[in-house]
Parts: structure tokens; C-alpha cells; sequence
């Protein structure tokens, strides 16, 4: 029987939406205030959701904080107070979008759920109340 299980945390970054290619006018033009020069910031809600088996010795899927920490250690210590833009290692080069921010975070943690037993089934950020992003793999 599968069984999905999800896990929410939280993290604070700062940001700019910029294609590099493009020129100052067309970034303006395409993404508007969010290319402002100085960066702006949100407050993101990630949700991680794996599926699995049921433990029959634990009763668990996946212990909640085993997931916990690995979503902190590989995903939540590098985004949480920085700029996306300059200081995360695996958003190095890409344009910070949400969908390319969930895209990353899936390939941080999609080996380390796998090597405990589980597969990720989704993740999903919430960058304002009103916008947010799901990821089902590839």
C-alpha cells in the first residue's frame, strides 16, 4: 500500500528576475517590479511530499524528522535569508523564477529521499498567498 506524506518549511530569501541575455528594457518589460535592480524578498512555504511503503516496523512512510532535517540541510540553510541570485550554490545561472527555484530543490533532494526508502512525489513553493508553483519530477 502507498501512502503519501507531506512535510512544510519555511524560508525567507531575497531575489530578482533577470535574464542576463536580455537587455535592461526587455527584463523591465517581461518581469515588471519583480526585476527591480536592489532585489525584493518573500516569505516561501515548501512542501515536500514523498510516497512509500508502510514501515510495518515503524508504522511510518517516512519518519517526519528524517525529512525535516534533510529538507533543512540540503534545501532551507542555503535559501533561507540570502539572495537567491548570488549566494545558492544550485540556482547558480538560472533565472529565479519559482518554477525554476522548485525544479532545483527537487534535484537536491530527490537522491537522498530515494537512498531512505521513499520516492518524491511532489513539491510545491508558495511565493505569496496568491502565486505558488507544484513539481511532479520529470
Amino acid at each position: 500500500m502507498i501512502v503519501y506524506v507531506s512535510r512544510r518549511e519555511r524560508f525567507s530569501s531575497a531575489h530578482k528576475l533577470c535574464n542576463p541575455t536580455l537587455t535592461e528594457e526587455e527584463n523591465n518589460q517581461i518581469y515588471d517590479k519583480c526585476a527591480y535592480p536592489n532585489y525584493h524578498g518573500h516569505n516561501y512555504e515548501l512542501f515536500v511530499t514523498v510516497k512509500g511503503e508502510i514501515n510495518p516496523k515503524t508504522g511510518y512512510t517516512m519518519d517526519m524528522k528524517i525529512l525535516s532535517k534533510l529538507m533543512k540541510e540540503r534545501v532551507v540553510n542555503k535559501l533561507d535569508h540570502k539572495n537567491l541570485n548570488l549566494d545558492v550554490d544550485f540556482l547558480k545561472d538560472k533565472i529565479t523564477t519559482t518554477e525554476n527555484i522548485l525544479v532545483s530543490i527537487w534535484n537536491e533532494l530527490d537522491g537522498p529521499v530515494q537512498s531512505l526508502g521513499c520516492s518524491l512525489h511532489k513539491i510545491k513553493l508558495v511565493e505569496t498567498e496568491n502565486n505558488y508553483a507544484e513539481y511532479y519530477g520529470n
